[in-house]
């Protein structure tokens, strides 16, 4: 069986879009986790999408509330084209990932944001389960956002994640799909974020959310594909209404 690293890999060299006339990103990236210290890490790594380079980016939400978004490619070509009206700040700057292990991941951000985040991953008997599921649906059904509505619901609980959004409308006004193929849990992790330690893994008090994407209350890393309603400016908000000087 390939270890994690391996699917990671493959999903990096052979990652495709698939068919349709939206917005599409292949790849994969933890989808969130929360820690103790009031902070919440996200990270994406799209080596394919239709709408510019592949890219890879890091969220942050900082205690206050106040979100950011890391990216090494511009705000309209990365996640603040769908989140930048809810962002504080969307910053262009090198972003890496670098396997460490066969299950562990490092995502380092230099001296716009000096972030260390070390991840290690594991599979579980649940894990396994939505992973066998979720491989097996034919595509055309994760791009109805009725049953994808329908399983955040049923895998939130069961995940024991909180409210999960596999659906709805990003801040920007665009609708979102998110299509996770496969999973792992997320069974340590440390990070600092300018000398500062971010602590243990711990849900907030108060789940979070980027307009209908829920952040989940424990980490899960995925390997899929996400789509978007593509770009219309009389509709939907531009990239980032708000950038860091």
């Amino acid at each position: 069986m390939k270890s994690i690293r391996e699917q990671a890999s493959d999903a990096e060299q052979n990652a495709e879009l698939g068919p349709g006339n939206d917005e599409r990103f292949s790849g994969y990236g933890v989808m969130g986790l929360p820690f103790s210290s009031g902070h919440v890490l996200a990270m994406r790594r799209f080596p394919v999408n239709s709408v510019g380079p592949g890219y890879t980016s890091v969220w942050l939400r900082r205690p206050s509330g106040a979100w950011s978004i890391y990216a090494d490619a511009t705000p309209e070509q990365s996640c603040a084209r769908y989140f930048g009206s809810a962002l504080e700040s969307a910053v262009q700057c090198p972003v890496t990932v670098a396997w460490t292990g066969d299950s562990s991941v490092s995502v380092t951000i230099g001296r716009e944001l000096e972030l260390a985040w070390h991840v290690d991953l594991a599979s579980t008997p649940i894990t396994r389960a939505m992973t066998l599921v979720m491989s097996a649906l034919p595509a055309p059904l994760l791009e109805s956002t009725g049953f994808l509505k329908s399983m955040s619901v049923a895998a939130g609980p069961m995940l024991g994640a909180g409210r999960l959004g596999l659906a709805g409308d990003v801040p920007n006004g665009q609708g979102f799909r998110a299509k996770p193929r496969q999973m792992w849990f997320i069974s340590g992790s440390s990070a600092t974020v300018g000398g500062e330690d971010l602590g243990t893994m711990r849900p907030l008090t108060r789940q979070t959310r980027l307009g209908d994407f829920w952040i989940p209350q424990r980490g899960i890393f995925v390997i899929g594909a996400s789509s978007f309603d593509t770009y219309d400016a009389g509709r939907h908000l531009p990239a980032s209404t708000r950038r860091a000087a």
